[in-house]
This record gives C-alpha cells, structure tokens and sequence, in this order.
C-alpha cells in the first residue's frame, strides 16, 4: 500500500472516529445535542475519581471545541455539562462539594449566586449510581437543573453559571487537574 493511501485511510478513521458517540468508564456520550439555540459539541469528558473508586463521569459541550477555560467562562454562549455518577453520594457530600467548588473558584460572589448555589443543593438530593445531572446554561434564560431527566428548575444569570462550571474548570477544579483537563479536551 502507497503512503498516499495509508494517510488517506488514517484521515477517513480519524474523521469518522470524531463523529460517533464516546464512552468512558461505561457511560455513553453523545458527540454532539441538539438545542433550540443551536447544536453543542462534546468539548472534552473525564472521570473523578475519590479514594480509589470511579465516581462519576463529566462531560462538557459547547457550540465550539475550546481548550481555554477563560475564554469558556468569558463567553456569553450556551453550555452544557452533564455529570453522571457511578458511584451513590448522600446530599451532605454533594453540598459540600458544591458549596467547596464555589468558595475556591469564585472570588467574592454575589448574593444572588450564593442563592442559587443554595438553591442547587436544595434541587440535589441523596444520588445513587447511575444518577444523571444536567446543567444546561441558556444565554438570557440561566441554567436549567435536571436531575434523571426531570426539570428541578432554573438558576438564572450568568454570573451564576460561571459560578457552576467554575467548579469544574476553574482555578482550583473540585475534581482536580486532570479533570479540569479532560473536559477541556486537553
């Protein structure tokens, strides 16, 4: 087989291997979802993992791929991160995470995003493995929270959007480095 071929063939599998859903550590992931706004693509996922155990899977999509998490948490453009657990975490341990996550990537926040922070551990009750979180940001709507696929409500602002997915891809990530990494595609 010539070079010209096998580099031919190498760019067919590459192209096509982009276009099909992902899985990681058994959880499926869409390549792409279909809003009203527009459609998201699968910007990056990664798997937490807490005292040697699996405990859930993120995935991030945005209009466009993009490895910088400033310029993510500077556009007003739709997002959605979906959190699918592998593992069961009571409410304590998801309020802590939440409420850990906004107090070490959110300098000085609002009262309106501390609120909504409240509201979201409110929406957040005790997961048990194979629990799915969506948490899908609408520019001039807020986020919308579903849990399982049932609507628990929606966090408006921006600000507190930012808030949210600062947990994930801010300065200091709650799941880490490496997970900050993989849901940035990097």
């Amino acid at each position: 087989m010539s070079s010209r071929i096998a580099v031919l063939l190498l760019s067919f599998f590459l192209a096509a291997a982009g276009t099909q859903a992902q899985d990681l550590a058994g959880v499926k992931l869409p390549e792409s979802y279909k809003l009203s706004s527009g459609t998201l693509v699968l910007n990056g996922a990664a798997v937490h993992e807490a005292f040697f155990a699996q405990d859930y899977v993120g995935a991030l999509y945005l209009p466009a791929q993009q490895s910088d998490a400033s310029a993510i948490l500077n556009a007003d453009a739709p997002r959605r991160m979906v959190i699918h657990f592998l593992f069961s975490v009571d409410k304590k341990q998801m309020a802590d995470a939440w409420r850990g996550g906004l107090k070490t990537n959110t300098s000085k926040p609002s009262p309106e995003v501390k609120a909504a922070f409240d509201k979201l551990v409110e929406w957040t009750a005790d997961v048990i493995d194979g629990t799915e979180i969506v948490l899908t940001y609408s520019p001039g709507n807020g986020t919308a929270v579903q849990v399982n696929g049932a609507m628990r409500g929606i966090l408006p602002g921006k600000e507190t959007a930012d808030a949210i997915l600062a947990t994930w891809i801010g300065p200091k990530p709650q799941p880490g480095d490496a997970f900050k990494k993989g849901v940035l595609g990097r």
